[in-house]
């Protein structure tokens, strides 16, 4: 028998306000056609004034600790994945413990941008694999609206706010690919690329916050590549096939990666959850959103092969095999 980490809960929260291409189409030289035929994205949400990442992120903890019947006295370990945190310290995952409720265990924040939310469900998984956790709840949350330059186009109309959470509980499994829990996870990191996705500020360096800067066809390029590589990664350590997943869950950055990626993996696009249009890029947010909107709908159910894959900044990238 081995331990795995299965995910008994999923949770999210989206800010109020919804800011759609028109609006958009407002404040800089843009199109709804123009972006929706470059992006895929028709609208995103925008945190409200004085609505923090920390804010985001509580409310989608509590809805998943909510659907996975969990009180926060039973976490032993909160990881949360966010390159938009509420101070330069302490961690905004300390600051959500306190609000939970949670005086156990430890709370902590990963940053991988775009990957953070595989980089944090990698950490949290390797707890519960080592025994040093047995509940554990996991965190995407952005406000990357704050990071925005407002007059650049080729990025302000990619991003959105907003949080997604999991809870994860350790449960004892043959160790096949057909128990329930996070079969694998893969990451990797290549830091020679820093320039093509960046925020040009940081206390160390600017001591200013900065704004996100990026060469939108080289970050294309690279995406469709690293993503197909680490999902094939995955099936491979695993003994499995494109054509044994139920469910992609991408990190939703354009749809045109979306649709690259999968042809690279030679999977219809109906197995890919897709909900950039709604949400925009939402960086460690996207792949817990659009997990918990699969599940909340009934298109996911227990059993189901999903895989979960990403890239950021850095660059980062990762993949998680997982049977619901």
């Amino acid at each position: 028998m081995v331990v795995r980490s299965q995910i008994i809960g999923c949770g999210s929260y989206l800010p109020a306000r919804v800011v759609t291409n028109r609006e958009l189409a407002e404040m800089v030289d843009t199109s709804d056609a123009w972006i929706a035929e470059r992006t895929g994205i028709r609208q995103r949400h925008i945190a409200a004034e004085g609505e923090t990442t920390a804010d985001l992120a509580t409310q989608a903890a509590l809805s998943a600790l909510q659907a996975a019947e969990v009180s926060a006295a039973d976490l032993d370990l909160l990881v949360l994945a966010t390159a938009t945190p509420d101070h330069t310290f302490p961690s905004t995952a300390t600051k959500v413990q306190g609000r939970l409720g949670m005086t156990r265990g430890a709370a902590f924040d990963v940053q991988a941008v775009c990957s953070g939310f595989l980089y944090a469900l990698a950490t949290a998984d390797n707890f519960i694999r080592a025994g040093q956790a047995r509940t554990a709840l996991v965190i995407g949350a952005e406000t990357f609206s704050r990071i925005l330059d407002w007059n650049d186009r080729g990025t302000c109309v990619l991003f959105g706010d907003g949080a997604g959470a999991v809870v994860l509980r350790a449960a004892e499994a043959a160790g096949t690919n057909r128990d329930r829990g996070i079969l694998s996870t893969h990451l990797h990191s290549d830091g020679r690329y820093h320039d093509l996705l960046y925020v040009d500020g940081g206390p160390s360096s600017t001591q200013t916050v900065g704004h996100l800067r990026m060469e939108g066809r080289e970050v294309f390029r690279h995406a469709i590549v690293n993503l197909a590589e680490v999902v094939g990664e995955a099936l491979q350590a695993n003994g499995l096939t494109a054509a044994d997943i139920d469910w992609v869950v991408p990190h939703q950055a354009n749809r045109r990666i979306l649709e690259g990626t999968a042809k690279k993996l030679g999977l219809p696009l109906e197995r890919m959850v897709i909900s950039v249009e709604r949400h925009a890029n939402t960086s460690a947010a996207s792949v817990p959103l659009a997990l918990a909107e699969a599940v909340g709908e009934g298109r996911i159910k227990s059993g189901d092969l999903l895989l979960l894959e990403a890239m950021g900044g850095g660059f980062t990238w990762g993949s998680a095999l997982v049977r619901y």
